[in-house]
């Protein structure tokens, strides 16, 4: 989302008229900008591209270009099984792409993006590519090794972000705690928040993809010191169990995985902790899944998402038989995430009676629709206003909790 954010505004400033999946369909020329992740993810970018393919043999089209992790990693396959796309580009040739429009790359650009987002939130990528060797993950065959953007650009583009009427900015990158160490020689992401923290009317900054494995526990001194940074972390784990932690490299025990949580949780009281899993990795047993569910049970995380494993070619862990069957995989992660509904619906319950600042995201069958501090964008809860007073997206409201349901909560204006 980012990456075509960052084109389109490249565009926008080569005077190139540019939308994000223009509903009109009246533009001549289509970008397919693809993920390459899992296999979800796969099929729903080769099948965009075969869309926009065959608008363009009817004649509605004059140009479909290909872009991104998909095409990054398979572009030879792609290019013979896919006929009329006119030109594929990897991950890291903007410039190339920019050329065919006869647009130069304006270096000086730096934030001008145009947001595909509402205009109250916005995603801030800190870095690019990752260091880490995880058995499964096929992001550093795409996207190369860990390159950090300087703290001074960032907040440059945050400032510019905040101008245009971001209120939230959710720090993005392959490897979020790993930032710094390429470009100071030391992490650097608690620096970074405390700058983005005095941004003027910057009003919420929030964490996503945190490793675990030596993380820099000053990162929550940061979130202490300024209110706008929010009492939240999201910290992918993948699993608990120790045998498959080792399977998929993580550098990590159980035992040091809950050790880390109590300490979060200890110097941020209150901390809301989204973390994701991987039901059906290579050789995982029904004890690995009933520890993973135990696992659960004591953490009691606020937040958690569960992914099927996805065999990627050119991963170490492509050599290991992919043994588990796709309807197996798809149990277990209802399985777990069963185990997960149920200390969501607590938690919830709790909230109610409580009053919370929440911001405003949409208004939808008549109702509006906003989220507290501890959840982002999509992925999490979401409170339900019922009110007749007209909210605008991006307003900062307070909410008493009247009721509460598994990922929801529903509440009136204070």
């Amino acid at each position: 989302m980012v990456d075509s954010e960052v084109l389109s505004g490249q565009l926008l400033a080569n005077e190139i008229d540019v939308v994000h999946e223009s509903a009109k369909r009246d533009h001549n020329i289509v970008v397919v900008n693809t993920c390459g992740f899992i296999d979800k993810a796969k099929e729903e970018s080769i099948n965009t591209i075969l869309e926009q393919v065959e608008l363009k043999q009817r004649g509605k089209l004059d140009k479909v270009y290909v872009t991104g992790c998909l095409s990054e990693r398979y572009r030879g396959d792609l290019e013979s099984e896919i006929g009329g796309v006119d030109a594929w580009f990897g991950t890291m040739e903007l410039p190339l792409l920019l050329k065919k429009f006869d647009a130069d790359y304006k270096s000086e650009l730096i934030g001008e993006r145009l947001l595909s987002t509402p205009s109250h939130y916005a995603y801030l990528k800190i870095a690019e590519g990752c260091n880490r060797t995880c058995s499964f993950c096929a992001i550093p065959l795409m996207r190369g090794g860990h390159v950090s953007r300087p703290i001074e650009e960032l907040v440059k583009e945050a400032e510019k972000l905040v101008r245009s009427g971001v209120k939230e900015i959710m720090l993005i990158a392959q490897e979020l705690t790993y930032y710094g160490l390429d470009l100071y020689k030391q992490r650097r992401l608690a620096d970074l928040m405390r700058a983005l923290a005095a941004v003027e009317g910057l009003e919420w900054i929030r964490l996503h993809y945190a490793y675990p494995t030596k993380f820099p526990m000053e990162v929550l001194d940061a979130m202490n010191e300024f209110p706008n940074i929010c009492n939240y972390l999201d910290m992918p784990l993948q699993h608990a169990s120790n045998a498959m932690l080792k399977a998929m490299k993580r550098q990590i025990t159980r035992e040091e995985i809950e050790e880390l949580v109590h300490q979060i949780r200890a110097k941020v009281p209150g901390i809301c902790l989204r973390t994701t899993l991987i039901a059906g990795f290579p050789g995982e047993t029904e004890d690995d899944v009933e520890e993973l569910k135990g696992f659960l049970e004591r953490m009691r995380f606020d937040r958690v998402g569960v992914f099927t494993y996805s065999h990627e070619e050119g991963t170490s862990a492509y050599e290991l038989e992919d043994n588990i069957p796709a309807e197996e995989k798809e149990r277990r992660a209802q399985e777990i995430m069963e185990v997960q509904q149920e200390i969501s619906l607590e938690k919830n319950q709790e909230r109610v009676g409580k009053v919370l600042k929440v911001i405003v995201d949409k208004k939808e069958a008549g109702r509006y629709l906003a989220r507290t501090e501890f959840d982002s964008v999509e992925v999490d809860n979401e409170v339900i206003i019922n009110t007749t007073k007209r909210l605008k997206p991006g307003e900062f409201v307070n909410v008493r909790i009247t009721k509460a349901f598994d990922y929801d909560l529903e509440g009136e204006l204070v």
